[in-house]
């Protein structure tokens, strides 16, 4: 039987220690600056966005083996969306 989460709070939260085993590689690998949030982001945006039913298990699966370059690609992208916001806000 799959655990169920009455909010996403809860659900991050459950998923907090594969996130933290996911950012460990990561700054292994030279993404220091990379965040347990941009993790997360990344896979609720890119990866979840039309998932239905997905479970527990495979939720951590696709942490653990989200491709690296392409979290770091994600968080790259909307550093510079932000910075071209802020940049515009100014005129």
């Amino acid at each position: 039987m799959e655990p169920e989460f009455s909010s996403v709070e809860e659900l991050y939260n459950r998923l907090k220690p594969a996130l933290r085993t996911k950012l460990t590689e990561l700054s292994e690998y030279g993404y220091g600056y990379l965040k347990i949030e941009d993790i997360w982001n990344y896979l609720k945006e890119e990866k979840w966005t039309n998932g239905h039913d997905l479970s527990l298990n495979d939720m951590v699966s696709d942490i653990l083996n989200a491709d690296n370059e392409l979290v770091d690609s994600y968080f790259k992208e909307k550093i510079n969306e932000k910075n071209r916001k802020i940049y515009f806000d100014e005129f």
